[in-house]
């Protein structure tokens, strides 16, 4: 009999057999995947793009869950191809808008549920490394490793309003279109918590408790959620090892978290490093007990894993959007260690029956 409470899931790429043979040899049964667009200038996949997609998950013996859009990504700006949304640059802007709204309308032509995006112009923001168990690398970020501040971005001077009105342009257009194709759009919070005055120039909004409800209360939805980032929340938190469980129960309580990245830090707000998920400070089999608790059902997958001392550094964060495969690359073992102790933990937490 399947189990009703969270699921143990996966978003890296490539969307290749390969992969999701590497994904159903460690357990993993639900996924996020990305289509292949097979124009390169389009920006959403075509109906038949996703259900292509579909059938190779399924050829695995994997559900397809969720899917994401070539915009919005997590990506720094200055690298980002796709940046008018974020810039607030029009028209270009709303032909973009128009690219994710059509993208809702797909998905639901193909029972896809959810798709997952971010509103980021910093990126995955990370400053220090620190050596890990068996010589691992944890990457993290601390307020007071820049010895010389970074940089502005090329979006310049972005204050907190100017931020607030580019993303309620967004949800404004975006979410009546996933209130009538009965498609749930779930945002990442802004990776990690950084200074209130701002980094680079720019003051990020979705990077504390307050600024994820302050989103959600823009255009209220059942629709409208989070891709809830435990390791993010947890890095945007003074005492992260004691509140998370709040958080968890503030959100999902209302039925807002529609997807989870489960992962571990050590330290908190301002200072510290991501690590193995039973490696950090967040005592992991409370927070799975928090989200069965809360009643929540849907995917519990590791998004950031250490990285083996392998030689192949690249980007430690490529493998979410396919440009990296965990199957062959230096996040391998790390992210097999990580779907054991999760299907562990899941089946641990079971209630009995």
């Amino acid at each position: 009999m399947a189990s009703s409470g969270p699921k143990l899931g996966c978003q890296s790429g490539p969307s290749t057999d390969e992969h999701f043979a590497f994904l159903a040899r460690f357990g993993v049964r639900h996924v996020c995947a990305s289509p292949v667009i097979a124009e390169p200038g389009r920006l959403y996949p075509r109906v038949e793009e996703l259900q292509q997609l579909r059938e190779v998950v399924e050829r695995h013996g994997l559900s397809l869950e969720m899917t994401d859009s070539v915009l919005l990504r997590s990506t720094l700006i200055d690298d980002e191809r796709h940046p008018a949304i974020m810039l607030g640059s029009s028209p270009e802007r709303d032909r973009d808008i128009e690219a994710f709204q059509q993208l809702l309308r797909n998905c639901a032509a193909v029972g896809i549920g959810t798709v997952k995006y971010n509103l980021s112009i910093l990126g995955v923001v990370r400053n220090c490394d620190e050596t890990g168990r068996g010589g691992v690398v944890y990457h993290g970020w601390r307020r007071d490793a820049d010895s010389i501040p970074p940089a502005r971005t090329s979006a310049g001077l972005v204050d907190e309003s100017t931020y607030w009105e580019r993303i309620r342009y967004f949800l404004e257009r975006v979410v009546p279109v996933a209130n009538e194709s009965k498609v749930r759009i779930a945002c990442h919070p802004h990776d990690p918590g950084l200074p209130a005055e701002g980094y680079r120039g720019v003051q990020c909004v979705l990077g504390s408790v307050d600024g994820l409800e302050r989103f959600l209360s823009i255009e209220e939805s059942p629709y409208h959620g989070l891709n809830f980032c435990q390791g993010t929340v947890c890095s945007q938190l003074e005492n992260p090892s004691r509140d998370i469980f709040d958080v968890i129960r503030r959100f999902g309580s209302r039925r807002k978290l529609f997807n989870v990245h489960i992962r571990n830090i050590r330290g908190r707000r301002g200072a510290f490093v991501e690590t193995f998920p039973d490696d950090g400070d967040i005592d992991m089999v409370q927070a799975v007990r928090t989200y069965r608790e809360v009643g929540y059902t849907g995917m519990l997958m590791p998004d950031h894993v250490p990285l083996l001392a392998t030689g192949d550094k690249g980007d430690p964060y490529a493998y979410n959007y396919g440009v990296a495969n965990p199957a062959t690359d230096g996040h391998r073992e790390s992210f097999a260690f990580a779907y054991g102790y999760l299907r562990g933990l899941l089946q641990a937490t079971e209630p009995a029956r």
